[in-house]
């Protein structure tokens, strides 16, 4: 008797072990598998919510088919304490795996709207976009002029949403001055500039910002920033250069940034720049003239007059030798490495050539033929001349 009771009791056990095993199995198979959504939706994770509400907002909007499943395997992956604040995109068909990945790691909000503060070396202007669900890509809803004095609608709500993403952009090329006064525009941001960063100090590119984040604080980023470019770029340069500091390459880079835009040739304008440096040339740029009248504060806006051409300040680099004491904007990351990498050339002198881009010389006879076809192009076009080195 005790031996057909322990049997049924140990077959019972074994029907059990087997069960909780399928169980085990199915449960693993739903939380791995494809998800239930046909399209993809914003997930709003509000900031302190219970892994209990996340889940069952998820099986609500369809995105998980069952919200124990979900917590369970949140607990399973020890990531059940993880939650991030946020607005996620779930995509169609994304499993419970991946819906608790996409809301326990890195915690950047992936879907909502975006605020960038762009600065450019024209204008400031502010974008407000949001996540087309559809092609996974921000659309511009909202673009204006903050210093204009009127705000758009859209963008006054927008400012109200708790999970609104905020950015500022900082195009190369740019001056210190410039970014200051951008920065002191951007209404998001909080904090005082007490003056000037140095000229070519401060990175250009893209920074995520906190609403209320101190305005010297991301100056300090981009300066950290700016200096990890250069100070890679100086271990990584070429031999024989005629650069004594870190500091005087960046000085080329910014010329180098304000007279090409074309990411490919700007090798080749920093080979015209050594060249002439090697060979006690002046290095008669336009650019730095510009900035011995303007100082970095704005745009010139019209053409230089022969007597800004002749008159002497340091950034003057018609009439004084070597380079200006200081940048002429910020360079960016490409404009450094060219000047520190600059192609293998004997050129000497370029000019615009009507695409965009620059005609290179070695001699002033190749270098004055070039400046007769730009002149017809630019007399077709009823354009204004272009800034280039020049002929002596």
């Amino acid at each position: 008797m005790w031996r057909s009771v322990a049997s049924n009791a140990l077959t019972l056990f074994i029907v059990i072990l087997i069960a909780a095993a399928a169980l085990v199995a199915w449960a693993r198979n739903e939380f791995s598998k494809v998800g239930p959504l046909a399209a993809p939706i914003c997930l709003q994770v509000e900031r302190g919510a219970s892994l209990s509400a996340v889940s069952r907002t998820l099986e609500e909007r369809g995105a998980v088919t069952d919200a124990r499943i979900f917590r369970i395997g949140a607990d399973y992956s020890d990531k059940a304490d993880d939650l991030k604040f946020g607005s996620y995109m779930v995509p169609a068909g994304a499993s419970m795996a991946e819906v608790l990945e996409a809301i326990t790691v890195g915690g950047a909000s992936t879907c909502g709207r975006d605020v960038n503060f762009r600065i450019g070396v024209a204008a400031f202007d502010v974008v407000l976009s949001e996540l087309d669900l559809e092609t996974n890509s921000f659309v511009e809803v909202v673009k204006f002029d903050p210093a204009a004095g009127t705000v758009p609608e859209p963008y006054v709500q927008a400012s109200e949403d708790p999970d609104l993403r905020f950015r500022v952009t900082v195009a190369e090329g740019v001056t210190s001055w410039q970014v200051a006064e951008g920065l002191k525009r951007a209404d998001f941001l909080a904090g005082t500039i007490e003056a000037v960063p140095p000229e070519g100090a401060l990175a250009p590119g893209s920074y995520e910002v906190a609403k209320g984040s101190d305005r010297a604080a991301l100056i300090a980023a981009m300066s950290e920033a700016q200096a990890e470019v250069l100070a890679a770029a100086w271990e990584a340069r070429a031999e024989g250069l005629p650069y004594e500091t870190p500091e005087e390459a960046l000085i080329m880079a910014s010329i180098v940034e304000k007279e090409t835009s074309v990411p490919e040739e700007r090798r080749q304008v920093a080979s015209v720049f050594v060249n002439r440096l090697e060979q006690g040339m002046r290095l008669q740029t336009d650019p730095t003239v510009i900035y011995g009248v303007t100082k970095g504060e704005g745009v010139l806006g019209r053409g230089l007059r022969q007597s800004e051409l002749r008159r002497e300040t340091p950034w003057n680099t018609y009439v004084i030798d070597g380079l200006p004491p200081t940048p002429i904007a910020n360079p960016g990351r490409l404009s450094i490495e060219a000047a520190l990498n600059p192609d293998a050339t004997d050129y000497l002198f370029f000019v615009a050539d009507g695409t965009g881009g620059h005609a290179f010389a070695r001699t002033l006879a190749e270098h004055n033929e070039n400046v007769v076809r730009w002149r017809a192009i630019e007399a077709a076009q009823g354009a204004e001349g272009e800034g280039g080195v020049q002929g002596e």
